[in-house]
């Protein structure tokens, strides 16, 4: 999880997510904001690698915080696939 320290980055990045939160909600919306916050930076192979690297640690840390927890607890309360 990419900790930033209180130090008003994390306040204007949560004041972006809540102004847009119901539009990025939206089939598509996300992709579309991605692609524009990348080609807004101009394309170039460090630039893509540095911007798919952080994308790919957000999904990283997207299953391991909540939704590997869901899916072991969807495990105890009905099973295991595998019947074990």
């Amino acid at each position: 999880m990419p900790y930033i320290e209180s130090n008003g980055d994390r306040d204007v990045l949560d004041d972006i997510v809540y102004k847009y939160i119901t539009t990025l909600k939206k089939k598509g919306c996300l992709n579309y904001f991605l692609c524009r916050l990348f080609m807004s930076q101009g394309i170039s192979y460090e630039k893509a690698r540095n911007f798919i690297g952080e994308m790919e640690c957000a999904k990283i840390e997207l299953y391991r915080r909540w939704v590997a927890p869901y899916e072991d607890q969807k495990k105890e309360e009905n099973g295991d696939v595998r019947g074990f």
